[in-house]
């Protein structure tokens, strides 16, 4: 009996550890829907109030910090080389730190490369999330490849053949990988031949490439489930698609997006959401059972034409899903499942210039504004402002929940907020 009491002690201790209760292994958490159902950060701080610690990062990167336990990693692209003409030479690089303190633990360079076009003045070179199955963290450097590291920095893997993307406007790379199973599903829409694999995670060996008839796009892939079987969700310039996970064949696809879209999608029940919003607006609510092309059947549940995210992607809590216009800070919020608005493009103090996606947490919603300001409103019907907080610098990224803590990457600095 007394082993057994300390069996089931020691297993209550894990289970309840922060290590395994507590993890954000993805920029859009563990759903892909930017919620976190057990975090409780602070509603109020800035650059000093409630910053458990903060690390200065060299080089650029808008990729989000992904945690497992104990562990911090972001990536970064480090100016290491300027010729006399051109770009320069960056060091691409994965970092981690401990979450306790923000020390560094370790520090990778997976490649010193000088990037084979330009990127927009808003992005870098490194604008991919890490992801992390709490064994191994995985980065995605785009065109520069894709490094696969052990929990302590050991290389296990590279896919650097993937060949060069030639963006929209030489834009830049975004979009991030996604983890799924023994599964990682890598996107490559680009002004070339496009397409979307997935790789055993183990090896990095490629399990399926499916071709897409797509010009550049920067969402990342979200997997859902309908009945028993996962279909994996891509938005697209030309069509929204949903492919089968195993397989890699196309189940369904609706037209009506706009031009080159970077919104990725957001799940809720039977129904998957995808929205894009530059030179037009769309917002479908497509149902999971469709096949073929379902645009104007009765497996689109509901639409929208206006006031829809560009940048920023959706945002799905608590049956409701809320939404810029544009790259504005108006936000929208309606009911997921019929399309009811609750409210409609409302300007909020503070917000106007919108890239990072929101993030829900303890009951609140975390809206972050490229200037730095975090803006925090109730998870509600009615909107409700809490606090706007000023972290002093620019936030691209999407900052992340877990635990007692909210972690901000910033243009220079990672923050981990605490009370």
């Amino acid at each position: 009996m007394k082993r057994l009491w300390t069996l089931a002690f020691g297993t209550l201790c894990l289970a309840s550890s922060p290590a395994l209760a507590d993890n954000w292994a993805h920029w859009r958490g563990p759903s892909g829907n930017g919620v976190s159902t057990t975090a409780q950060p602070p509603v109020e701080f800035d650059n000093e109030k409630n910053v458990k610690w903060k690390v200065a990062i060299e080089g650029r990167s808008s990729g989000s910090p992904v945690i497992w336990g104990d562990r911090v990693f972001v990536v970064t692209a480090v100016p290491v080389a300027t010729p006399r003409a051109g770009l320069p030479k960056l060091s691409f690089r994965t970092l981690c730190f401990d979450r306790g303190d923000g020390s560094l633990l370790w520090e990778k360079v997976a490649v010193e490369a000088v990037p084979h076009e330009e990127t927009h003045a808003t992005n870098g070179f490194a604008s991919a999330s890490p992801c992390t199955d709490g064994e191994r963290v995985y980065a995605h450097f785009g065109s520069r490849g894709l490094y696969c590291y052990t929990l302590d920095g050991e290389l296990v893997w590279k896919r650097d053949d993937l060949g060069k993307m030639r963006t929209r406007m030489s834009f830049g790379e975004g979009s991030s990988p996604t983890l799924e199973g023994e599964k990682l599903l890598l996107p490559w829409d680009h002004d070339g031949e496009s397409f979307l694999m997935a790789l055993d995670k183990l090896t990095g060996e490629t399990l399926w490439r499916t071709s897409r008839d797509e010009p550049t796009c920067w969402a990342t892939p979200l997997v859902v489930e309908h009945a028993g079987k996962k279909q994996v969700v891509m938005n697209g310039q030309n069509y929204a698609r949903s492919y089968d996970l195993e397989t890699g064949e196309e189940l369904w696809r609706c037209s009506g997006q706009t031009e080159r879209p970077v919104a990725s999608p957001v799940a809720f029940g039977d129904m998957v959401f995808v929205t894009s919003g530059h030179r037009g607006s769309y917002l479908g609510a497509f149902k999971l059972d469709g096949r073929g092309d379902i645009r104007g059947s009765e497996h689109v549940a509901w639409s929208k034409n206006q006031d829809t995210p560009d940048i920023a992607s959706p945002l799905l809590s608590n049956g409701r899903i809320y939404f810029y216009k544009a790259k504005s800070g108006l936000l929208s919020c309606a009911d997921a499942k019929t399309g009811k608005l609750y409210y409609s493009s409302q300007r909020i103090d503070g917000l106007k210039n919108i890239y990072a996606s929101g993030v829900a947490a303890g009951g609140y919603i975390y809206l972050t504004d490229r200037d730095g300001t975090i803006v925090v409103i109730k998870d509600s019907e009615k909107l409700e402002v809490v606090s706007i907080n000023k972290m002093g610098e620019t936030v691209d990224a999407t900052p992340a929940p877990v635990g007692k803590e909210l972690f901000v990457r910033g243009e220079n600095h990672l923050f981990c907020i605490s009370q």
